[in-house]
């Protein structure tokens, strides 16, 4: 039996890498929440410790830099120090690579420094979509709002379960790779295909996986999942 815990079960990410654990008969989970933090961390030692809870709001950063480091960076340096595991999986993003030039970039980088050593996995994830998004490029495009990036800008969405589903499967990896959908589709695309009327403002911002990733969903196919979600709106 593998011991993990997951920090930020509550997420958009985390609550669905709980549904994935869950479904493993050899993983015993504790999904660690602000509320149960403290005693979940003096319940260890642990197997392997999935930190998914740094802030995922760009915006918010560069708005907020010296919040978005302590949630970002000294978060992650306490999970180090603090927390009795084996192993670290680290829930970063293609930002970390691609956006250096901004603080959530920067940010991001900084805390991937921290556990990018030993066994450990660090997990660079592109956009995602799922029922649960409620935030982010794409629900502007549904909802006809400015979308705050360059219409070329390109990004290799894919749906939050694949991802999660993808993490639970290969927990034995080691490294640091993006996760994320293949063949990046330009987000003008993506709004002409579902008749947004998004006006878009800003600079090119690429999501793009360094390489391709066997048995990832194609991009586009966010195109069918936004024209599902307008069909139960309407």
């Amino acid at each position: 039996m593998t011991r993990v815990a997951l920090i930020g079960a509550g997420g958009f990410v985390g609550s669905s890498i709980v549904k994935a654990l869950a479904a493993k008969a050899d993983i015993d989970l504790a999904p660690v929440t602000r509320t149960n933090y403290n005693a979940a961390r003096e319940d260890g030692p642990y197997d392997i410790l999935i930190n998914s809870a740094m802030p995922s709001k760009r915006f918010w950063a560069r708005q907020n830099p010296k919040l978005d480091f302590i949630e970002t960076v000294e978060k992650t340096s306490r999970l180090t120090n603090d927390w009795a595991a084996a192993k670290i999986i680290q829930i970063s993003s293609i930002s970390a690579r691609s956006q250096l030039d901004t603080v959530y970039g920067r940010h991001k980088a900084a805390a991937e420094k921290l556990v990018k050593h030993s066994d450990n996995l660090i997990l660079r994830l592109g956009p995602m979509y799922g029922e649960e998004l409620d935030k982010g490029v794409l629900i502007d495009i549904l909802n006809d709002n400015p979308v705050f990036v360059a219409r070329n800008s390109h990004y290799c969405f894919a749906p939050i379960d694949w991802i999660t589903s993808w993490i639970a499967d290969n927990l034995d990896r080691s490294g640091v790779m993006d996760l994320g959908g293949n063949d990046a589709i330009m987000v003008g695309d993506v709004a002409d295909a579902v008749e947004s009327t998004s006006e878009f403002k800003g600079d090119t911002d690429d999501q793009i996986l360094s390489e391709r990733l066997d048995g990832a969903p194609a991009a586009r196919e966010v195109i069918d999942f936004l024209h599902q979600v307008s069909k139960k709106k309407n």
